[in-house]
């Protein structure tokens, strides 16, 4: 019986012997020998605590184990052998490397389990751990926000309902098959309104007004009110549904939106009362300026498209290379203006009137425009040209790449983060469902249950792995790396 083995106890040498002691561990069915004399370097960690258990008898044993066989001296854990592999160089290097395939979030804790303390982490992985959280903290946003959206909350007041409903079918079109269409229809409207800008300045399409100058046809006036009405409709009703109105006001796309908007409003007050407080001539200029703004409307297209979006994420976070093409080509341009304009001063037609003119000449050539208005007519000055292009060339195309890799990592991102909260839901659902007994026919019970479930959980906004799969988690197992990585 278990009560009658005997636990060997440590040689009453003291610490001598100990660091000439050896154990055998049995880690996920890998067995490793580890010698005391690594493992007492860090006191504090799982494998030297194990060290000296074996004196405190079974319950010591087990309180740092999984299993102990006393003929063969040898602990046995049910943790991932991979990561352990990686986590024991500690005691040899100092410090631990993550291996490439292993999910962080896992390492961590298989870190905390061994009680190796995160500081001993390289930076490299530190900042692939950071990167991971950062996701999985996405994931668990984008599950609460998808929640949200399932129902109403019966505890609100009429109007807080109503208004949480008017903001899901105006800001969410996946909410609903009506939202769906609306949103199509503000794309169209946008393109519509963008189209009218552009065909009313086509001078067989304007008209003749009474004092003899040409205006847009009334036909596309029509159209330009029509869509600014349904434009200002819209930004009303997603301000008064908002549930932060000063951070609404204060968003990029809602400022664009009021860009957009407010140019007619400003222009039909001062057609009907500028002139009365200004020359006509000063209001005319004025409106005239403020057309030019509708322009902010074509931007309004990036709420409707993810591409756009995408691709504004990737030239953010490509600051840095785009500010190294501006350096590459504001150099370019100084030295090539400067010998530009210093070969061709001996040629009596020269077009190089000064060293500023010829930014512009460097500037053409090195972005391959050329527009000819202003070229070199000396053989010094063509061969500096040949140059100049050459450089442009090379400097342009050397930070694309890195962009590149940005939009695509950033897009491939995101299609994996909503892939992953959808599956969390799933899970959620699943779960939640087998709490309550068995009702998967019932779509409603099953949304509430899940929902009931996030609410609970605590470590929702933390989601280190599968936190929300409590069949495993409430278990006193250990989670395994099949377990804990989805």
């Amino acid at each position: 019986m278990a009560g009658d083995i005997s636990v060997q106890e440590p040689d009453s040498d003291g610490s001598d012997s100990s660091e000439e002691m050896e154990i055998v561990v049995n880690v996920g069915g890998v067995r490793q020998v580890l010698y005391g004399d690594h493992l007492n370097q860090y006191p504090n960690t799982r494998l030297a605590e194990l060290m000296n258990c074996l004196s405190g008898g079974y319950e010591a044993i087990f309180s740092l184990c999984d299993d102990y066989d006393p003929g063969k001296k040898e602990f046995y854990f049910d943790r991932d052998p991979d990561a352990f592999k990686c986590i024991i160089d500690v005691y040899y290097f100092g410090e631990v490397h993550m291996k490439k395939g292993i999910c962080p979030i896992c390492f961590k804790s298989e870190m905390e389990f061994w009680k190796v303390d995160l500081k001993f982490l390289d930076d490299c992985c530190k900042t692939h751990l950071s990167e991971k959280k950062e996701e999985l903290e996405e994931i668990a946003r984008r599950v609460q926000l998808i929640l949200d959206d399932l129902g109403l909350d019966t505890s609100l007041n009429r109007w807080k309902r109503c208004q949480k409903y008017i903001w899901k079918f105006m800001e969410k079109p996946e909410s609903s098959y009506p939202a769906r269409v609306v949103a199509v229809l503000s794309f169209l409207l946008i393109l519509t309104s963008s189209v009218v800008m552009c065909v009313g300045t086509i001078p067989e399409l304007q008209v003749v007004d009474s004092e003899g100058k040409s205006v847009e046809h009334p036909v596309l006036d029509k159209i330009e009110t029509a869509c600014i009405g349904w434009f200002t409709l819209e930004y009303v009703l997603r301000l008064l549904s908002s549930p932060n109105k000063l951070r609404f006001a204060l968003s990029f796309m809602n400022i664009i939106d009021i860009f957009a908007i407010l140019p007619f409003y400003v222009s039909l007050i001062l057609t009907h009362l500028g002139a009365k407080l200004m020359e006509l001539t000063n209001v005319q200029q004025a409106i005239q300026a403020l057309r030019i703004m509708r322009i902010a409307r074509i931007f309004k297209l990036a709420r409707h498209s993810s591409g756009l979006q995408t691709l504004t994420y990737a030239l953010k976070r490509s600051f840095k290379e785009l500010g190294l093409l501006l350096m590459y080509l504001a150099v370019g341009i100084f030295v090539f203006s400067a010998l530009g304009y210093t070969m061709e001063q001996s040629h009596p037609e020269t077009l190089f009137k000064s060293i500023p003119q010829s930014f512009w000449w460097a500037i053409i050539t090195m972005t391959t425009v050329g527009y000819g208005d202003i070229y070199p007519k000396t053989t010094l000055g063509k061969l500096n040209a040949a140059i100049s292009f050459l450089c442009g060339v090379i400097a342009i195309a050397l930070p694309i790449h890195p962009i590149i890799n940005n939009f695509v990592r950033y897009y491939n991102k995101q299609r994996v983060l909503e892939t992953a909260a959808k599956h969390e839901l799933e899970l959620m659902g699943l779960n939640a469902g087998d709490k309550k007994g068995g009702h998967e026919g019932e779509p409603a019970h099953f949304l509430r249950g899940a929902e009931d479930d996030l609410r609970q959980s605590s470590h929702l906004q933390v989601s280190y792995s599968d936190t929300f799969i409590h069949l495993l988690s409430d278990d006193k197992h250990h989670r395994t790396r099949l377990q804990c990585c989805k």
